[in-house]
């Protein structure tokens, strides 16, 4: 007897259309899911919906897409009113890196949505425990946390919750499969393994910028000709934008201490307006167009 084929859920909801949020939309989109955005505003929304159509168009031009763009459009929407994600069997909360916006919007969400449906945060560093805590079917609730950009990465890892109910686990390995990724399985902690591992080796890339150690080129330079890592870290930094990374490394060294606490230069890059890619500047300069 053949092992059955992994599907994606019938009907996806992200909460978020930002880049984080616009690469999960796709990934289930592609997948075969019917997939709904839901954004702050009109705005918003329609800036959403273009950044996973454009991802989507770039997918069918690059052959990595099984059906023609009419097909994906029909099966996306998007929208302002929390209550379209009723239907919907999973729902990825994918808002900025915070923990008072993470709780509310998972909370107004959790309203929202039936007593079977899923509930993840796409959350790279936030206890999935304390955000569960808030929640009335915390066993429904686990972490999805997907990488950027997401149609390219091949890992999601799966953070499980002490209150997450087991099946729910197989269940969303299933899905990471049924998306043509890789899942891992990690407990609750803060930073979870891609984080805490990430940022350590970012953070004291920062450090060694700071001291004049090296330039930023040589520096990553040593970690992807050294290590075989495929971007280095003051480039991934900027990719992931420096506010992002700053306030993962605040969120670590409050729950696992001084280690993890950022560098001056981060701080003041970030006070400066210099986030990265999405501003133009960060460790590089960048084309903002």
């Amino acid at each position: 007897m053949t092992e059955a084929t992994p599907h994606a859920p019938a009907h996806v909801g992200v909460l978020g259309g930002g880049r984080m949020g616009a690469g999960i939309a796709h990934a289930f989109l592609l997948a075969g899911s019917r997939v709904t955005v839901v954004e702050r505003d009109a705005d918003a929304a329609a800036a959403a919906a273009h950044r996973v159509l454009e991802s989507v168009d770039a997918s069918i031009a690059r052959g990595t897409a099984a059906e023609p763009g009419d097909a994906y459009r029909a099966c996306f929407d998007t929208g302002t009113d929390l209550a379209l994600f009723a239907p919907c069997n999973l729902v990825v909360e994918a808002v900025p890196e915070d923990l008072a916006l993470k709780v509310d919007a998972l909370t107004r969400v959790e309203a929202q949505i039936g007593p079977d449906a899923v509930l993840a945060s796409n959350t790279s560093s936030i206890s999935i425990d304390e955000l569960a805590a808030v929640l009335d079917r915390p066993s429904r609730f686990l972490g999805m946390h997907f990488f950027n950009p997401v149609p390219a990465s091949t890992l999601v890892e799966i953070v499980r919750g002490t209150a997450t109910a087991p099946p729910l686990v197989d269940d969303a390995r299933a899905w990471v499969h049924a998306l043509g990724k890789t899942p891992i399985v990690v407990a609750d902690a803060p930073g979870f393994a891609s984080s805490r591992l990430g940022v350590a080796i970012g953070l004291e890339a920062i450090r060694m910028l700071e001291e004049g150690v090296a330039s930023a080129a040589d520096i990553d330079a040593a970690m992807t000709l050294g290590y075989k890592h495929p971007v280095g870290p003051l480039r991934l930094t900027d990719i992931v934008g420096l506010d992002v990374r700053l306030g993962i490394s605040e969120y670590l060294a409050a729950n696992l201490g001084e280690r993890f606490e950022p560098p001056a230069l981060l701080r003041r890059l970030v006070a400066e307006g210099h986030l990265g890619r999405k501003s133009g500047r960060g460790f590089y300069e960048w084309d903002a167009s």
